[in-house]
């Protein structure tokens, strides 16, 4: 009989905490629902100048004409005799099809851009939206693929042909992954996040990770409607390696004791772009690279969880700080 009582009260426990569960997620999700309606109601004037194809149109009689309107990308030292010759350049000719070819209809990354600055004018009203965003190209210089300024935004689009793209011929694979498309717009909320987050005091490992993580988790807030490998520039297979190792990665830092250390190393072997993470152990070659940045992200995920905090305090907390009232503490 007493076992009985006590199996009642157990499935009357867990039928409560079921109810107060279910309660909170239905809760949250409204909450989500209703901040996203409010999103979508901001009307962002946005309009792309595509630069790439005027200039690839450009002639003796019309390049003043593209000079006025882009002054800023025509540097006074050159004769409008060398830009003419540059816009004839076999090379430059081939850069322009190619884009074109990619590029031709712009409408489904220009709405994703609209709907981006709607979230960025939403969580960051003081920032303001550029007031002009320019299409490029760039001779494939992928590491300034993006240029944010206060009033410009440049995006070089021969950066993002595709993965497979002859252009790209020589290039690491890992590094080539994300020459596609679909990473213009978190390439885009990385430019913002490293503006706007607290870049100072990272001279430990965790410091660091926590770093990349506000990156990380301002794109969950930003561009919500991307793919979690998206966001990160993992496949589908490298995230899906991250989550199911999540306990061992955290487990391999805390007895190794590297959070604390201040170790420059550990940035090129977890946090930088890489072929694979670099434990020093056989399953190395398996694991994706930047696997610090995912840890980083589950860390920020946590702490918003567990602390009652806004997206412009979490920029502007320290690491450590962040670190220690995340709770974080994975488990399969």
């Amino acid at each position: 009989m007493i076992f009985r009582k006590n199996s009642e009260c157990l499935s009357f426990f867990y039928k409560a905490l079921l109810c107060l569960f279910v309660f909170i997620c239905v809760s949250s999700c409204n909450e989500e629902d209703a901040i996203e309606a409010a999103i979508a109601k901001t009307i962002i004037p946005l309009d792309v100048e595509r630069f790439d194809q005027q200039f690839s149109k450009v002639t003796p009689e019309t390049l003043q004409k593209v000079k006025d309107t882009f002054y800023f990308l025509f540097p006074n030292k050159y004769h409008d005799s060398i830009w003419i010759k540059k816009s004839r350049d076999t090379i430059q000719q081939e850069i322009n099809t190619e884009v074109s070819k990619v590029f031709h209809d712009f409408s489904i990354i220009e709405n994703e851009l609209r709907a981006f600055f709607q979230h960025l004018n939403y969580y960051f009203p003081e920032v303001g939206i550029p007031s002009r965003v320019i299409t490029i190209t760039s001779d494939v210089d992928y590491e300034q693929s993006i240029v944010l300024t206060d009033k410009m935004l440049l995006v070089s689009l021969d950066a993002y042909l595709g993965v497979d793209h002859h252009f790209y011929l020589g290039i690491k694979d890992y590094i080539r992954k994300n020459f596609r498309k679909s990473q213009i717009l978190p390439d885009i909320v990385t430019a913002y996040g490293r503006r706007m987050a607290n870049n100072k005091n990272r001279r430990t490992f965790v410091s660091n990770l926590v770093y990349y993580g506000k990156l990380l988790y301002l794109k969950d807030k930003l561009i919500p409607q991307k793919a979690n490998a998206e966001k990160i520039g993992y496949t589908e297979e490298e995230l899906a390696w991250a989550q199911e190792n999540e306990v061992q990665i955290w487990r391999y830092f805390i007895q190794k004791e590297l959070l604390y250390s201040t170790e420059q190393q550990l940035l090129p072997r977890f946090l930088h772009p890489a072929p694979f993470s670099k434990f020093y152990l056989e399953l190395d070659v398996e694991t994706p690279g930047r696997l610090g940045q995912f840890i980083g992200w589950q860390i920020v995920k946590s702490y918003m969880k567990n602390n009652e905090v806004s997206l412009q305090e979490l920029l502007k907390k320290d690491g450590e700080e962040i670190f220690k009232k995340s709770k974080y503490k994975p488990t399969k």
